[in-house]
C-alpha cells in the first residue's frame, strides 16, 4: 500500500508508515523520537557508537525504535520503507540515499519533516543561511525579538533541532532558523515568513560538488517566502538568488548595505544603522535602529564590518515580523557573540590577539583579516575543497606575516607564493608537541606593536582538534600563557 505522506500531520497517526532515519546526531535523534512517537516504524542507522549515542539507542529502543549504531550498520538498503529521514552530515552521493531516489522513495531533513508537523496556527519562521555569519546573525535576531517581548529561540543548525522546537508543547512566538546549505539540500516545501542569505562564497564542495549546486540549495531558502526577501547588496549573488526566487505574492526584497541605503534597505548613515524599508515614507526618510558604539566590544574594539552587516540582516528580518525599531536598538545592545567569533583576547607587550577560529573557510578569514590593519595571520587545516588565491590578492597588503598550520596549509603556502612574495611565512609541523604554544610564540616573534595576531584558519579544524572551539581554546590558552611570560 503506497503511503499518502503530504497528508500526514502533527495531529495524525503514523502507524503503518516505515521510516529510515539515517544519522543519529542531534538532528538524527530528533527525527526518530518524533517518528516514534507520532506511530511510525523506525529504524535508525549511524556509523558511530559512542556512549552518547547507545544511551539515547536504549531510550527509543523502549520506545519501540531500532536503532542499529557501529560500524557497519548503514550497509542497507531504502528498499521497504516510505520515508529516509537523513542527517545534514550524509551527502547525496550516499548510496543509502542514491537508492531511495532511484526507487523514488522521498528523503526529508529534519528541517522538512518540522515544517510537515507545524499543525494549525504554525509560529512563523525567520530563516538566515549564508556561507558565514549565520549563528550571529540568528542570535541577533532572537535578542531583538526577545528585547520586543517575544517568546523566540535559536534553532536548526546553531544546535537545538527545529523538530524540537515544531513539537514543544509550549508554542514559541517565532523561531529564528539557522539553516546550512546541508538541511536545506533536503528541504523543499519551507516557506518562511521572512529570509536571508548573507552571502555566498565557495565552501562544502566537496559534499555538494561544486559553486553552482552549492548556491542553489542556498537559494532554497527564499522558495515561497512570505513577507521578504533580505539580500546583501555587496554580494550580487544573494540578489540574483532574490530576482531568480518564486515567492508568495506580496514578498518584497529588502536589501543590507553598509553604504547609504536606498528606500527598500536597511544601512549605514554615519554610524547610525537606518531602516528606509519599514517606514512611512521611506523615499525620503529613515528610522534609527541603534548605533556603531551599540555593537562595539565590551572593550571598545569597534565590529567588524561583517558583525555590522550581520546587524543589519537581523534587523531587517526582525523589522519584517513587525518588531519595532527601539527593540533592535535593544536588543543589538545585550547581544553578547559566541565565542571563537573574532575574539579580542587583549594585548601583550603591545600586539592585539584575536581569535577567530569560527573562520574555517577563506571567506569568513577574509573577512576577519580586513577587520585590521597589520595581521600576523594564522591560517591553515582541512581546506574542504577552497582555494586562497582570491584571499592572498585581497589581504596582501595587510599581512605582516604568516604562520601555517595543518593539513592543507601548502595550498595557502602556493597562494602567498603566487600572490604575496615578500610576506614571511612560517610553517608549523602537525606532530609539534605544544602545537598552538608553538604558534602563538612564532606569530610572537613575527609581530610588530600595533600588529594583530589572528587566528582565522580559513579552514576546518578536524584535522588537528576536535572542533574549532577546541582550536580557539587552545590559541586562547597559548595566548595567556604568553602574556603570563611577559
Amino acid at each position: 500500500m503506497t503511503v499518502d505522506l503530504d497528508s500526514l500531520g502533527r495531529d495524525s497517526s503514523w502507524e503503518g508508515v516505515r521510516a529510515l532515519v539515517t544519522g543519529f546526531g542531534v538532528s538524527g535523534f530528533a527525527a526518530a523520537d518524533t517518528l516514534t512517537h507520532l506511530g511510525a516504524t523506525v529504524i535508525a542507522v549511524d556509523e558511530a557508537d559512542d556512549e552518547s549515542l547507545q544511551e539515547k539507542a536504549k531510550l527509543l529502543g523502549i520506545l519501540g525504535a531500532d536503532v542499529r549504531l557501529g560500524s557497519g550498520s548503514t550497509d542497507l538498503t531504502a528498499e521497504g520503507f516510505d520515508l529516509v529521514v537523513t542527517s545534514p552530515g550524509w551527502p547525496p552521493s550516499n548510496p543509502v540515499l542514491v537508492g531511495a531516489a532511484a526507487r523514488s522513495i522521498p528523503v526529508w531533513g529534519e528541517v522538512e519533516l518540522a515544517w510537515r508537523l507545524r499543525g494549525e496556527n504554525p509560529v512563523p519562521w525567520l530563516a538566515v543561511t549564508g556561507t558565514n555569519g549565520k549563528t550571529t546573525t540568528v542570535q541577533m535576531l532572537v535578542a531583538i525579538l526577545r528585547a520586543d517581548g517575544r517568546n523566540a529561540i535559536a534553532v536548526g543548525n546553531v544546535g537545538t533541532p527545529v523538530l524540537e522546537a515544531v513539537m514543544n508543547p509550549e508554542p514559541f512566538d517565532v523561531l529564528a532558523v539557522e539553516l546550512s546549505s546541508y538541511q536545506l539540500h533536503w528541504s523543499s516545501s519551507i516557506s518562511a515568513e521572512a529570509s536571508v542569505v548573507l552571502n555566498v562564497a565557495p565552501d562544502h564542495l566537496d559534499w555538494h560538488g561544486d559553486l553552482e549546486s552549492y548556491t542553489a540549495d542556498k537559494a532554497r531558502i527564499y522558495h515561497n517566502a512570505q513577507l521578504a526577501c533580505v539580500y546583501n547588496v555587496e554580494d550580487p549573488t544573494t540578489e540574483r538568488l532574490v530576482e531568480e526566487a518564486e515567492v508568495v505574492e506580496g514578498c518584497r526584497a529588502i536589501g543590507f548595505t553598509l553604504g547609504l541605503p536606498a528606500p527598500g534597505m536597511v544601512g549605514l548613515v554615519d554610524d547610525v544603522l537606518a531602516d528606509r524599508a519599514f517606514v512611512i515614507g521611506r523615499i525620503s526618510s529613515a528610522v534609527e535602529l541603534g548605533t556603531l558604539a551599540d555593537l562595539a566590544s565590551p572593550s571598545g574594539v569597534p565590529a567588524a564590518p561583517h558583525t555590522v552587516a550581520n546587524a543589519l540582516a537581523a534587523a531587517a528580518l526582525a523589522r519584517a515580523h513587525g518588531v519595532a525599531p527601539k527593540a533592535v536598538r535593544d536588543g543589538l545592545r545585550t547581544f553578547v557573540p559566541d565565542a571563537h567569533r573574532v575574539a579580542d583576547l587583549g594585548e601583550v607587550e603591545g600586539v592585539r590577539y584575536v581569535d577567530d577560529s569560527k573562520a574555517t573557510n577563506p571567506h569568513a578569514a577574509s573577512a576577519s583579516l580586513r577587520s585590521f590593519d597589520h595581521n600576523v595571520w594564522i591560517a591553515g587545516g582541512l581546506a574542504k575543497g577552497a582555494g586562497f588565491d582570491e584571499l592572498v590578492e585581497a589581504a596582501k597588503d595587510q599581512l605582516r606575516a604568516v604562520v601555517l598550520i595543518g593539513t592543507d596549509r601548502e595550498i595557502i603556502a602556493e597562494a602567498l607564493r603566487r600572490h604575496a612574495p615578500d610576506v614571511p611565512v612560517v610553517e608549523v609541523e602537525t606532530g609539534d608537541t605544544d602545537l598552538m604554544d608553538r604558534v602563538v610564540e612564532v606569530a610572537a616573534s613575527l609581530a610588530h606593536e600595533g600588529d594583530t595576531v589572528l587566528l582565522a584558519p580559513g579552514c576546518a579544524s578536524w584535522d588537528q582538534f576536535r572542533n574549532y572551539s577546541a582550536r580557539g581554546d587552545a590559541f586562547a590558552s597559548a595566548v595567556e600563557r604568553l602574556r603570563n611570560k611577559s
